[in-house]
This record gives C-alpha cells, sequence and structure tokens, in this order.
C-alpha cells in the first residue's frame, strides 16, 4: 500500500467495559487494511478508581488523587492491551509505525455559545506508553478543536466517510452511521463526501442509561439480549417528558456527556418497562436528530455495543423511515469501529491531515490535532 502505515488504535469508552484494540493498515484517507483485533476488560479495582475519578472530575476536584491513581492504571492497561494485541498478531514493535492512544474520558463539556470554550479531558500517558511499548504515540486528539472553539467531539465522522466510500456496492445516496456507545451519535455521510461535506453530532443517550438502569436494579452490568427491555412496555408519558429536553432542540454540531441525561425519570418504573422506555428514548433522540441533516438518509448503519441490544435495533427499525442494518451488513466490523479509527487519525494526525470540521465539530476550519510522542527505541 503506497504511503501507508500500521498503526494500533486504542479506545476505551464511557461505558467503563475495557479497551478495544486493533490494527489498521491505512494511508490515513481511502485506504484501509484491517487487522487483528483485542478486547480487554478493565478489571475490577480499574473501574473502581475510574468510577472514583469521573466522581472528582465531575465535582471539579482537579488535582485529587483518585485522578492520579487512575490516570496510572488507565496507562498501564493500555500498554498490556498492546503488548498482548502484539503477542495475538505475532508482530514485534518495530513492525507497527504508531499508536493511537484516545484515553480513558473522564470529563467532557462543551462550550454552550459561540463566546465559550468548552473542556474535555481523558486520562492517560502517552508518552509512558511510548516508553513502555518502544512504539511511537499519538494521543490527545481533542484538546486542539475543543482550544479552538469546537465541541471536542465526535472524532469518528472522517472514518465513516472511509468505511462509507469503500462500501460494495458504492451507495448513491447519503449514508447515515450510527454509534451506540454509552451515548449515540451520528454521522451523515452525503454521497459525494467530502470532509467539509459531514455533518456529525451526539443525538442523545446510546447503551448508557439502559446499562446504568439495569445495574442499578439487578446489579448486572447490562440488559444482556435486551431480554428485560423486549419484556418491558414503553411508558409513552415517561417518554414525552424526557423527550422535552432542551439539547434535543439544539442545533448541530453539538456533543454530550455520558452524564447528561440520567435515570431521573423512570425511577418509578418497574425494571422491564423502564429498560424498555430507555430503548425507546435511544431511537426516538436519533429519530429527532433526522431533521437537522441537510437531506434524507437513503440507509442507516449501527456500529457500537448498542447494537448487540434487539430492543434498540427493533425500536430504530420502527422509528426511522430508511433502513436499518448493523455493520457487520456493511462489510465493517462493528465491535471495533473506535478502536480503528484512532489508528486512521494516529496517521492523519502524523500526516498533518485534519481530524475534525465545522460541521462535525463546530471548529472554524478543518482541524488538525494529536500530540506526538516518539518511543526510545
Amino acid at each position: 500500500m503506497s504511503n501507508s502505515l500500521v498503526a494500533i488504535g486504542l479506545m476505551s469508552g464511557t461505558s467503563l467495559d475495557g479497551i478495544d484494540a486493533a490494527i489498521l493498515e491505512t494511508n490515513g484517507e481511502g485506504v484501509l487494511k484491517p487487522g487483528p483485533v483485542l478486547h480487554t476488560s478493565y478489571d475490577r479495582d480499574v473501574k473502581i478508581w475510574l468510577r472514583r475519578a469521573i466522581k472528582a472530575a465531575l465535582e471539579g476536584r482537579d488535582g485529587a488523587s483518585e485522578i492520579g491513581k487512575a490516570a496510572g492504571e488507565v496507562t498501564l492497561a493500555h500498554i498490556r492491551a498492546v503488548e498482548n494485541l502484539l503477542e495475538k498478531a505475532d508482530l514485534k514493535p518495530r513492525n507497527v509505525d504508531v499508536i493511537g492512544f484516545h484515553g480513558q474520558t473522564i470529563l467532557h463539556r462543551p462550550a454552550r455559545d459561540a463566546g465559550s470554550y468548552g473542556r474535555t479531558w481523558q486520562l492517560g500517558d502517552g508518552a509512558v506508553l511510548a516508553e513502555e511499548t518502544r512504539i511511537d504515540v499519538v494521543d490527545d486528539f481533542r484538546s486542539a478543536d475543543v482550544k479552538a472553539g469546537g465541541e471536542g467531539a465526535p472524532f469518528a465522522p472522517i472514518y465513516h466517510a472511509a468505511l462509507v466510500a469503500g462500501m460494495s456496492p458504492q451507495r448513491d445516496h447519503a449514508v447515515g452511521v450510527i454509534n451506540l456507545g454509552g451515548v449515540a451519535n451520528i454521522t451523515y455521510v452525503p454521497s459525494s463526501a467530502k470532509g467539509t461535506d459531514l455533518v456529525a453530532f451526539d443525538c442523545g443517550p446510546g447503551n448508557g442509561l439502559i446499562d446504568e438502569w439495569v445495574e442499578l436494579k439487578t446489579g448486572e452490568p447490562m440488559d444482556k439480549d435486551g431480554a428485560l427491555a423486549l419484556a418491558g412496555a414503553v411508558d409513552n408519558d415517561v417518554l414525552r417528558m424526557m423527550l422535552l429536553s432542551p439539547y434535543l432542540r439544539r442545533k448541530p454540531p453539538k456533543s454530550l456527556d455520558r452524564y447528561d441525561f440520567t435515570i431521573d425519570h423512570i425511577k418509578k418504573l418497574k425494571l422491564e418497562d423502564g429498560a424498555a422506555t430507555l430503548a425507546a428514548f435511544t431511537a426516538a433522540c436519533i429519530e429527532k436528530s433526522e431533521s437537522f441533516l441537510p437531506d434524507p438518509v437513503g440507509e442507516w448503519v449501527v456500529c457500537g455495543g448498542g447494537r448487540h441490544n434487539p430492543a434498540i435495533m427493533k425500536a430504530l427499525v420502527d422509528t426511522l423511515s430508511a433502513p436499518v442494518i448493523p455493520a457487520e451488513e456493511a462489510g465493517w466490523r462493528g465491535d471495533d469501529l473506535e478502536a480503528e479509527c484512532f489508528a486512521y487519525l494516529a496517521v492523519r494526525s502524523l500526516k498533518k491531515l485534519p481530524l475534525s470540521y465545522p460541521k462535525t465539530t463546530r471548529v472554524p476550519a478543518p482541524m488538525r490535532g494529536g500530540v506526538f510522542h516518539r518511543s526510545p527505541v
């Protein structure tokens, strides 16, 4: 592959379930060759420290010892993830050109108006990761965007566009990509996609609220196979109340913190009905987002962990006006997309290519980003 590099992408989402690691060979534009992947779950202690760090960050205790401890634990977990992926792929550090290290988000507070600046905070030490793995690292992808007045999210749209461009057969209609993580976001990819034509924004909760609800009520981390939501009934009065959120009326670009929406409205519901109502809410937030798109979408492709919940997928099929398919039907690896994305963005960063755009993050102009850490070897 001409001008292609081999990159490892590392992504740890707001669900705090662990680290997705993926190898991708790419030129940072249209050439994509996916390689081996590995998921590493966070152990119990890491999750405890991260929850403490998130609480401290939300409370404004920036210098709290919990945050420093969590940062060290996150970095160590990512070092181990890289080592395990290299072993699985039978590769040496010298076979990899760069690591794209997203880090663990503990706070995301985008600017609320044009005259202010937001803040985004991802834990993890890229310099230590480069030193320990003996591979160059790019991290801190979002800060340049935020400092320039952007929202700092979502950051996957340019990779979504590359994936859509590689679909076979090629589409002659606009494609919408739905990412269902803790938060749900969409990317609008027009048929003649250029970075400046992309539209993307966070819609509302993905599977984060359902996970929180089920853990509160049962101690389990998720609604496995959507069983609870499928057994419940949507409370339409509660749903209508939740849909009054001012965020849903804000024009994009816009982004969310995982904790901007809560389960307060459903706390009096039965377990199953609460799960069903939250699944319906996720789909309804995405349906409301359609009104902000330049033109109708001809097809929706769903990636992220939430696509494994049949109740959410059914709600999307029932709610959206265009066909809805999981990422695998498009030939994509739905569980590994975000890790692949940060491998892709690391290569783009090295090549001084933009990572974000005015219609994806509200940044004033196409924006480069990332901080480079050279390996000592």
